[in-house]
């Protein structure tokens, strides 16, 4: 690599002001401009036969200064200004051939005072990548919308090694199908075009509205997240270059980078215009952003050929209608043990659980046509409940569940209808899969929740989606889950209220292509189930019947 060297004298720009005023002095903290000021950069490939860099375009900076609290990077060929507290950017410029740049450095000190350098340089590029430019314009123009129907179309990752591993991929957050339906996001249109050798974007929006990020929303004197009136009319050129980012060079990415004119975006703004392509195909399209204003976090976007409907929300996928089997609780006694049979004890659960699970008939019996589970509170001031199981016994893969029930009352109480994979001995959760059919709390009765535990996504899962259900302690409701090769999905009642469905099925997203067992379990206290009521006695869960179709 080539390194050059601009070294800069910085010019003192502070003031002492001295102000009388009712017999009383006021003087200003003494400002501080950064010194000794070095910029210095690093040409990506250059050597002997290549002057002017290996045709990626990718040029390090490194500034360094006495005093200095930050950095700011003006590149000069129409990108954004970049930040860096340290320092460091690594930077593509785009423009083929060998272009002269001249790039300038901010350095800020005390108060707001600061210092520049600058460097003049030759950067060669010849990056070109026409399969992206085919997938992107389907040869001359196609319309892209986001894939609002899928669970992840927009997520927020971290984009610094600091963090760990989990910076390829949106481990802080992913939207669930239609989240931002409230807002005008949803109705964003994006066209690439291809024509007379030039690639542009166009984005539209009959509203004229922008989705803003949270961290920009004071910037434009708003209160909250949301869609306002934003200027995104105009076509924009968008070049290429080769992807750089820390997640490039670890994850399976497709290795572009798009550069968009004129602070074009994709509807959703979080201050920056440079998409590096995760992956893309005729039909799909995912990239990743780096957040203007915070450099540690990437923004993730999931792009669709076809424009979701919200109304195709209504109808699972795969209709499973033959029964596999079910357990209609009509003997009485103990539960049928060709079917059922118990998790035991008393250590917390992993979930800092407060119950000992037992199989004694006062925490678990069949009577009058359904199952009952009981928590119960103990003389000694601990508490009792039940943990039935299909494991070894009823295990399958894809189908459908419904479980007819009733939930408990009491505050404390931690309700479950759940399944997980059969392999957790050899594939530990949650690398083994964890579907949530139903869960509740005491607490907050009338309302349910259904989630997906995965190593994407796991504990407090960001996939997850509740629903409201009237009287659930004293009126039966059906919980069922429909989960077929390409998605889960979570219904009250026949009702779908959310569907699991991740862009990118993988081992970490989904390892549900393998067979997994229900649970049935009342638990008390806990991460979900919070503090116990003084005056709690017994609640149990009621189950009329449990069916499995396929």
């Amino acid at each position: 690599m080539m390194k050059k060297n601009i070294f800069l004298s910085s010019l003192l720009l502070g003031f002492l002001f001295l102000l009388n005023s009712c017999e009383e002095d006021y003087q200003l903290d003494t400002l501080v401009a950064p010194t000794n000021l070095e910029l210095s950069y690093e040409i990506s490939g250059v050597d002997d036969d290549n002057l002017y860099g290996d045709g990626s375009g990718t040029v390090t900076f490194t500034t360094t200064a006495d005093d200095a609290i930050t950095y700011t990077y003006n590149f000069n060929d129409g990108t954004d200004e970049e930040v860096a507290a340290d320092g460091i950017v690594s930077h593509n410029f785009t423009s083929n051939g060998i272009v002269t740049y001249d790039v300038t450095v901010t350095a800020v000190g005390t108060g707001g005072i600061s210092s520049t350098a600058s460097a003049t340089l030759d950067v060669y590029c010849s990056f070109s990548d026409e399969e992206a430019v085919e997938y992107l314009t389907g040869g001359s123009s196609r319309t892209w919308y986001w894939a609002a129907d899928e669970s992840g179309h927009l997520g927020l990752g971290y984009n610094n090694t600091a963090y760990g591993d989990d910076y390829t991929w949106a481990s802080w957050y992913q939207a669930s199908a239609w989240e931002k339906s409230a807002s005008n996001l949803y109705d964003c249109e994006f066209t690439f075009t291809y024509a007379d050798g030039e690639l542009t974007f166009e984005q539209v929006n009959e509203s004229g509205t922008a989705y803003i990020q949270g961290d920009y929303v004071s910037d434009y004197g708003y209160d909250e997240e949301g869609s306002y009136e934003f200027d995104i009319d105009g076509v924009k050129s968008v070049t290429l270059s080769s992807a750089s980012s820390v997640a490039t060079e670890v994850g399976d990415y497709w290795g572009t980078t798009m550069n968009f004119s004129d602070d074009g975006f994709f509807g959703f703004y979080m201050g920056t215009s440079e998409y590096e392509i995760v992956s893309i195909s005729d039909t799909e399209l995912q990239v990743r952003a780096v957040q203007g204003n915070n450099s540690d976090y990437a923004w993730y976007h999931t792009f669709t050929t076809t424009k979701p409907s919200e109304d195709d929300e209504d109808e699972v996928d795969v209709e499973y209608t033959d029964l596999l089997w079910s357990d209609e609780f009509d003997t009485d006694g103990t539960p049928d043990t060709t079917i059922w049979t118990y998790d035991l004890g008393d250590d917390g659960w992993g979930n800092s659980e407060e119950q000992n699970y037992t199989s004694d008939a006062d925490n678990v019996y069949v009577s009058d046509g359904t199952l009952k589970i009981v928590a119960k509170a103990e003389d000694d001031g601990s508490y009792t409940s039940a943990r039935l199981k299909t494991e070894d016994l009823k295990e399958f893969t894809y189908g459908r569940v419904d479980v007819r029930a009733k939930l408990p009352e009491g505050v404390g109480t931690w309700p479950a209808i759940w399944m997980l994979g059969a392999n957790y001995s050899t594939n530990t959760w949650p690398a083994c899969g964890e579907i949530d059919i139903m869960e509740a709390v005491g607490s907050d009765v009338g309302s349910i929740s259904s989630s997906i535990h995965t190593t994407s996504s796991s504990g407090d899962t960001s996939n997850t989606g509740d629903a409201s259900v009237e009287d659930p302690t004293s009126e039966w409701h059906v919980y069922s889950m429909n989960w077929s090769e390409d998605e889960i999905s979570f219904l009250v009642d026949d009702v779908i209220h959310y569907t699991y469905d991740p862009s990118t099925q993988d081992d970490d997203t989904w390892p549900f292509d393998t067979d997994q067992f229900i649970i049935l379990n009342v638990a008390m206290g806990g991460t979900l189930g919070g503090t116990i009521a003084d005056d709690f006695v017994s609640g149990t869960m009621e189950i009329d019947y449990v069916r499995v179709y396929q």
